[in-house]
This record gives C-alpha cells, sequence and structure tokens, in this order.
C-alpha cells in the first residue's frame, strides 16, 4: 500500500469531526414538507381609477398593448382655420418628368414634376427614407434636373446597346450630395423608356437579417424566400407589359412540377403569387431562373439599380448555426447582385447602377470597395494599409467604375430646389425677403444639395 492511499484513509473528515459541534442539533434532521400557508390577497376594487376615470379589471394591461390609431386626414366640416383654405394651397404646376425632358440640352435646373401610374416604381418599389421623408412634406414628387442628370441619361443611351458587363457604375460622392434622386431619376427614365426595371431602394434590408432566411445544400447558400418573393411580385406590377413578352429560357424544376421551357415570365411570376404557400419556399429559384432569362433575352435592355449599394459588401447580420456573422456572397440575393455587379452575369442589353449611403454608420464603406473605385478622399477617418481585406470580396469588385457626383449644387440647381420649397409654401410667407434668405441658406450649407434643405430652408424659423 503506498503511502498516498494510506494518507487519503487516516481518520475521519473534517465535516464529520468539526461541523456537528458548530452546527445544531435541529439543522441536520430533516423535517417534514408542508404546504406554505396561503398568502390572503388584498382585495381590490373592480374598477382602479387611472387619470382620472374608471377603468375595468385588467384593462389597464390591454392598453399598453394597443398599438396607436393609423393616420386618417380631416373632415371638410372640422377643417375650419385659415390653413386648410383652398385659397393658402399651392397652386405648383410644372411640366412633366420624361425622357424627352431630361435630355433636352436647356433642361438643367428645370423643375419637373414625377406623376406616378399606378406600377410606378416611386409607388411599388419604394423610395429611400430621406427621399421618402421630403416627398411626404411636399404635395407632390418633385425633382431638379442637374448636370450630372444628364450625363446619366447620356451613359443609359449608350448602355442600352451594349451588355451590362461594360455599363457598370456606382453613384460616389459625400453624404448629401443627391445621389439617391439622380438613381430615381436614372429609374423613372428607364421605365418611361421601355427597359425592364429592377430597383432596391433599401439595399441594406438585403443584410441586417431583417428576413427569413434558409440553408440550401443544393446551392450552399441562404436563400431569402420572402424577400425574392418580393422582388418578384414587385417585378411584376411594374414590367407586366415586357414580362408578357419574354419566356422562360429553360425548364424550372421545382419540388412538385416542372415549368416548362418558353411559358412566358408573366405567368411564371403569375404562379409563384397566386400559389404563394407552397412557391414561398422556392421563390429564390424561381426568381434566379427569371434573372436568367433576363440575361439571355435582347428584346428589351434591363437596369438594376440598387441604392445603399454599401452594405452588400459588408458582413451581414444573419448567422449561421455557430453564431458566426454570414458573408453576403453566402446570401442568396446579395450574390446575386454581387455577381451582376462584378461581370460574372450579364444582361444582354442594360446596365448596373449602385448608389452609396455614407450616412449610414451601421454599414459604413468597406475597404474592399474604397480600394476598387478609389475612394481615399471619402475616408471618415485614416486607414491604415495594414488593414485587413477580404481576397474573396476583391472578386466582386472587378470592373466596377465611379460617376462621382457633385459636392456642390450649382446656382441654378439649387434656385430650382428652392423654388420647389417656395411654390409648394411649404415655406415662405407673404412679401417675404427670398432672395436674401436663398443665398444666405445657399452659403450656410456650402451648397450641399441634403444640407440646404434640411438644414437651410426646413430649419429656418424665420421663413
Amino acid at each position: 500500500m503506498s503511502l498516498l492511499s494510506a494518507a487519503s484513509r487516516a481518520g475521519p473528515s473534517v465535516q464529520r469531526t468539526v461541523l456537528p459541534g458548530l452546527v445544531p442539533f435541529y439543522a441536520s434532521i430533516e423535517t417534514p414538507r408542508y404546504k406554505a400557508d396561503k398568502v390572503v390577497k388584498k382585495a381590490q376594487p373592480t374598477a382602479p381609477v387611472i387619470s382620472g376615470r374608471w377603468v375595468r379589471k385588467g384593462e389597464e394591461k390591454s392598453r399598453q398593448r394597443k398599438r396607436l390609431p393609423p393616420f386618417k386626414p380631416l373632415p371638410m366640416s372640422r377643417k375650419i382655420e385659415d390653413f386648410f383654405d383652398e385659397k393658402t394651397m399651392a397652386n405648383f404646376e410644372v411640366s412633366t418628368l420624361t425622357p424627352h425632358a431630361l435630355r433636352d440640352p436647356e433642361s438643367v435646373g428645370q423643375i419637373l414634376q414625377i406623376t406616378p401610374p399606378e406600377n410606378d416604381p416611386l409607388r411599388i418599389f419604394g423610395l429611400p427614407r430621406k427621399l421618402h421623408s421630403e416627398y411626404q412634406i411636399l404635395t407632390k414628387p418633385y425633382t431638379v434636373v442637374r448636370e450630372i442628370t444628364k450625363q446619366t441619361v447620356d451613359f443609359l443611351q449608350k448602355a442600352r446597346r451594349q451588355p451590362s458587363s461594360g455599363s457598370r457604375v456606382v453613384l460616389t460622392g459625400r453624404a448629401g450630395t443627391g445621389k439617391s434622386v439622380l438613381m430615381l431619376q436614372a429609374v423613372e427614365h428607364c421605365v418611361q423608356d421601355g427597359w425592364v426595371v429592377v430597383y432596391i431602394p433599401r439595399g441594406i434590408r438585403l443584410v441586417d437579417s431583417t428576413t427569413s432566411y434558409i440553408y440550401d445544400l443544393r446551392s450552399q447558400t441562404y436563400l431569402q424566400p420572402a424577400y425574392s418573393f418580393q422582388i418578384l411580385q414587385r417585378m411584376l406590377t411594374v414590367n407586366r407589359e415586357p414580362l408578357a413578352s419574354l419566356q422562360l429560357a429553360d425548364d424550372l424544376v421545382l419540388e412538385k412540377q416542372t415549368i416548362s421551357k418558353g411559358t412566358t415570365l408573366e405567368r411564371v411570376i403569375e404562379y409563384t403569387i397566386s400559389d404563394k404557400a407552397r412557391a414561398l419556399p422556392q421563390a429564390a429559384a424561381i426568381l434566379d431562373a427569371v434573372m436568367r432569362s433576363l440575361d439571355a433575352q435582347k428584346r428589351f435592355p434591363v437596369l438594376l439599380a440598387v441604392d445603399e449599394f454599401q452594405a452588400l459588401y459588408h458582413k451581414t447580420t444573419y448567422r449561421d448555426p455557430h453564431f458566426q456573422r454570414i458573408q453576403p456572397y453566402h446570401l442568396s440575393i446579395p450574390r446575386l447582385i454581387m455577381e451582376y455587379a462584378s461581370g460574372k452575369r450579364s444582361f444582354s442589353r442594360g446596365a448596373v447602377i449602385g448608389a452609396l449611403s455614407l450616412s449610414q454608420t451601421s454599414f459604413t464603406l468597406p475597404l474592399e470597395l474604397r480600394d476598387a473605385l478609389d475612394l481615399e478622399d471619402l475616408d471618415a477617418y485614416p486607414i491604415s494599409p495594414f488593414a485587413k481585406r477580404n481576397k474573396e470580396m476583391f472578386a466582386y469588385t472587378e470592373g466596377l467604375q465611379k460617376m462621382a457626383v457633385p459636392e456642390k449644387l450649382t446656382l441654378a440647381e439649387a434656385a430650382g430646389v428652392f423654388e420647389v420649397w417656395k411654390g409648394t409654401k411649404v415655406v415662405g410667407r407673404e412679401n417675404y425677403f427670398f432672395d436674401e434668405a436663398f443665398l444666405g441658406k445657399y452659403t450656410e450649407s456650402g451648397g450641399n444639395a441634403r444640407d440646404f434643405v434640411w438644414k437651410g430652408i426646413l430649419g429656418s424659423l424665420d421663413m
């Protein structure tokens, strides 16, 4: 027997020798367990008083869960103030936005009104948040033609005759220079000029984990069925006429049926919408088949426009089973867009346009996109050359070109913007010094379009 085993067996334990002398006798005896005595609750009134009125029992909790009622306009019988008088409402009549008006060489600084029909991209695809807020204040959506607008229209005129692999640009510039408005002008021009348009105004929604996702073993990517279904639905609403004449390029094999080659794209998408419960899990595959059919056809040019484009080159907020953040090229829709942006996939005729949104703090400009577009002047802070880059991400930035949006409005362009807010009577009053106010706000904002509107015109208390 070893010394260790002898030492481990020697004598009683500390608990057996010391604790009985310290712990009282009754503490070591297991006493029977009885149910706790019932606590008599104080009687509560059936109708407690809250904020000066009687409410029913339990109503106070349910009231907290109720949502605010939806906004409804006032009836005409209650509009008795002078503010609602028709004479004080704006009667601002300007030309309508058309492709010819945008191409007019003398249209710089001219105000154009967007008159969206029921299937207009502005209604169906939506708008970026900041632009949506402006159009909520205005009575109608207006836009001002800029010099960069004419350059973009010329670019689209050339792109409609060549593959999209040679027409891939990113609108760059500092925050508030008007990149989202410029993209909206391009989208409206293409819709009215006979293009097939796919417009995504809020690219961050593709990567911020707001929609469902599921792993697909066949493609080894994470599918986004709900968002794919929405894109198909909106594509059909906006582009019903061209999609009715375009056909499926290959057989589409689904779980319980096969859609044969030659079926019109309109019928393919209508099948998805009509049988949503069964088609929703396969919406990503249907979207991919529709986009491949658009690649093959040559009858209509195709525009793929994505705002908040830099978010697609960030690590997403989606998580894998190991709780690691998923790369964007492992998600179905961001990967699809990045393949068109890098030229891996291409439309026979058309263009791909992205727009940066540098006011987003959660999805800033990534280093890979910054290096590919040579955007050192947009750095918010010094970037170390030793900062880590993702080599796989560089493959999705090849061939991208930048189209720099001017940082300042010209006087003619700023005068047009000022006239929009003055003409709609959002700001201003009778016998006001508009010339002095215009020059003052233009100088204060430094010509920045967003600051000129929000911090200058709308932020003033004396107008």
